[in-house]
C-alpha cells in the first residue's frame, strides 16, 4: 500500500523518514509521495564496468554540479548524455518500508529519461538515479530542480535490513574491484 502525505509527514517527525525536505513538501506535498530534488550531477571519467557472480565494478565519477542554498546553478544536458545524479535529501527507511521513484511529468516532456531503483528497507543515505537526454534538443537544469516523485509504501511482514555497499549514498566503486557484500 503507498503511503500518503499525512501518514509521510508524521513519519518524517517521529522518526526522520526523510532529511532535507523543501518546505513544499512539509507543507502542501503533492500526489501520494514527495518530490526529490536535484542535488548533484557526476559523468563518467574512465575505467570500466564488471558486475560478476561475486564481484563487481563501476567506472569513475566526476562530480560535475553541486546544489548550493541560495545559488543559482544550472547545467545542460546535451542530447545523448548519460549522467548519474543524487538528492539533495537523505531517507533513513525504516524495516517496514521500501521506497519507488517515479519520475516528474516535465522530465519526459524535455526528453530526459530518468533510470530508478527501489530503496530496500534499512537504507540511509542520499537516493542515485541516472539521467539520459534521449530527445533531440539540449536540455538545462537548474540544480535543485524537482527531477523525481518517491512512492513510500509498506513492507507487509516487514523488510530485511539492506546490507550493500552503497549505504550512504556513494556513487561508483572508485573504479576498482571489490567483493559484494
Amino acid at each position: 500500500m503507498i503511503l500518503g502525505p499525512k501518514i509521510l509527514l508524521k513519519l518524517v517527525k517521529e522518526k526522520n523518514l526523510v532529511e532535507g525536505l523543501a518546505d513544499r513538501e512539509l507543507t502542501t506535498p503533492e500526489g501520494a509521495g514527495f518530490d526529490l530534488r536535484l542535488g548533484e550531477l557526476y559523468e563518467f571519467q574512465g575505467g570500466r564496468a564488471f558486475l560478476g557472480e561475486y564481484e563487481r565494478e563501476t567506472p569513475g565519477m566526476k562530480l560535475i554540479k553541486t546544489y548550493e542554498k541560495g545559488k543559482k546553478k544550472s547545467v545542460t544536458i546535451k542530447p545523448g548524455d548519460f549522467l548519474i545524479a543524487t538528492t539533495i535529501e537523505k531517507v533513513n527507511t525504516p524495516l517496514d518500508i521500501t521506497i519507488n521513484f517515479k519520475p516528474r511529468t516535465t522530465t519526459f516532456r524535455s526528453g530526459l529519461f530518468l533510470r530508478t531503483g527501489n530503496v530496500a528497507p534499512g537504507y540511509c543515505g542520499k537516493l542515485t538515479f541516472a539521467i539520459k537526454n534521449a530527445g533531440p534538443m539540449p536540455v538545462t537544469l537548474e540544480m535543485g530542480c524537482r527531477i523525481v516523485h518517491a512512492q513510500f509504501e509498506w513492507v507487509d511482514g516487514g523488510g530485511n535490513q539492506y546490507r550493500g555497499q552503497w549505504q550512504g549514498g556513494r556513487v561508483t566503486t572508485g573504479s576498482k574491484r571489490e567483493k559484494q557484500i
